[in-house]
């Protein structure tokens, strides 16, 4: 390879590094409180939790021996500053226990949706994308964090 040619890869290299970074950069951080799931969502995660889930964590998400509490203190303590994406990694790595890695995308991210409903955080307007990938901004956050404070407002031209 040519010095000309190996300057063309290193150039193209950190064009895609450099723009890479500047996606990663202006990429908007999300938290469950602000509705990262839809009402439909959840009602399929549900339905997919009482046949996939249920038996080993309870109806209610309390957990059951072994098994963790997927609603409450512990679980958001347990899960708090993380993303959607890993939460989402973690159920469709791992469970169910009986058949780990058999759930489907699109049903893993409905029942990540009914366990934040269940604990409080509210629907929105777009689905949990079926892919933790499309998810590292989504990050699980225990307490609602306060509003932004108002700044000054403008006296401009006056």
């Amino acid at each position: 390879m040519g010095r000309v040619t190996r300057g063309y890869w290193l150039a193209g290299a950190m064009l895609l590094l450099g723009g890479a970074v500047v996606t990663r950069a202006q990429a908007p951080d999300r938290h469950v409180w602000t509705g990262v799931y839809t009402r439909e969502q959840a009602e399929r995660g549900k339905t997919a939790y009482a046949e996939n889930c249920a038996a080993c964590h309870g109806e209610t998400l309390a957990g059951i021996d072994v098994a963790p509490a997927l609603v409450g203190p512990n679980f958001l303590n347990n899960w708090n500053n993380t993303s959607a994406g890993d939460l989402f990694a973690r159920i469709q790595s791992t469970m169910p226990l009986n058949a780990p890695g058999s759930l489907g995308g699109r049903k893993v991210a409905d029942i990540e949706a009914y366990m934040f409903e269940a604990n409080g955080f509210p629907a929105g307007d777009l689905a949990l994308p079926p892919n933790a990938a499309l998810m590292p901004n989504v990050r699980i956050v225990a307490q609602k964090p306060e509003p932004a404070a108002a700044g000054p407002a403008c006296t401009c031209g006056k």
